[in-house]
């Protein structure tokens, strides 16, 4: 019975639809969660101009890769210089930077602080999160660690989208400016890979596991410099 069943060619058809039907569903899946994404937080992406009465806890600045030499890489150095620029365009005055510090010989926050003093930013105004291994532990420590209520995000915008959203799901009141002053290479590949983060992101806001790191509370309101080193 069960041959007959399946030789009959309407029900191996519909069978197939269905098959189908769920594939496209599963493929287009990671671009509908970004596409939603990046329509949910559009708004909170402003110029520097309209930051500047924000009147935010901090200025997050997410870390990126620091070269063999220590200093920062393209990505990096726009990051800093826009948040540098909205520190001094008054939207806070406490900066936090934060990035991967996990190796003795790889430190991205603490070459991320020695750009912002050399540009004239006090050391005590500058706090180092050196658990920030991904932009989800960012903003989670940011929020649970540095006490940051509302805060004006700072990285390249196909990257803030995804930092916006995270902070929003949070409960943190948070804003963007976005880092672009340059043309960067691989752009392409950043872009698809920032397409899987969404979706990891979108799944890790539903269930909010830990970030790596936690510890004892460090509020923005203090000085920055007991987080060195």
């Amino acid at each position: 019975m069960k041959s007959k069943q399946w030789n009959d060619p309407g029900k191996k058809k519909r069978a197939f639809f269905a098959l189908f039907v769920l594939f496209v569903l599963f493929a287009s899946a990671p671009f509908l969660i970004s596409a939603g994404m990046c329509a949910s937080v559009e708004d909170r992406i402003l110029s520097l101009e309209d930051a500047s009465n924000l009147g935010a806890d901090a200025i997050l600045v997410l870390g990126a890769r620091v070269q063999g030499n220590g200093k920062p890489s393209g990505i990096l150095e726009d990051r800093l210089l826009t948040g540098i620029a909205a520190y001094q365009n008054g939207v806070s005055d406490r900066l936090l930077m934060s990035g991967d510090h996990g190796q003795e010989d790889y430190d991205e926050v603490s070459a991320m602080k020695t750009y912002a003093v050399e540009a004239g930013i006090p050391s005590d105004k500058i706090f180092l999160d050196h658990a920030g291994f991904s932009t989800y532990e960012s903003l989670y420590r940011a929020r649970d660690i540095f006490q940051v209520k509302r805060v004006l995000i700072v990285t390249q915008q196909y990257h803030l989208y995804r930092a916006l959203y995270v902070a929003e799901k949070m409960g943190l009141d948070a804003y963007g400016v976005a880092a672009d002053l340059r043309t960067y290479p691989g752009m392409p590949r950043f872009e698809a890979r920032e397409i899987l983060a969404r979706c990891k992101d979108f799944f890790f806001t539903l269930f909010m596991p830990l970030p790596t790191y936690l510890g004892a509370e460090i509020p923005i309101t203090g000085s920055g410099d007991l987080t060195n080193g």
